[in-house]
């Protein structure tokens, strides 16, 4: 799930997907792709997303790991939320932009 981890990095700094692709120097559609894990990330990539964000390659790793683990129902119940709660924001913020 890097894929996700990158997207959920992007929509928690509330940053667009275009705007990223011009900051990073990469098309859109690349990290439209990434992002719905059609594609798998280069570490060059991972590394651009690192400097842009300020966070570590490694704990993008570790969130994307985590993203991905069979854990207890409770670890599992928080994780759900926590992806739910970005997936609102995500959409909130969407809307905002349709209406401006």
């Amino acid at each position: 799930m890097l894929g996700e981890a990158l997207r959920l990095i992007r929509v928690f700094h509330d940053v667009k997907l275009n705007e990223l692709a011009e900051q990073l120097k990469v098309s859109k559609g690349y990290i439209s792709e990434i992002e719905s894990q059609k594609k798998k990330p280069s570490l060059e990539l991972i590394e651009k997303y690192s400097k842009r964000f300020k966070i570590s390659v490694s704990a993008i790793m570790l969130f994307s790991e985590e993203l991905d683990k069979d854990r207890s129902d409770l670890k599992i119940g928080i994780r759900n939320k926590i992806l739910k709660f970005l997936q609102i924001v995500e959409h909130i913020t969407i809307n905002n932009d349709v209406e401006k």
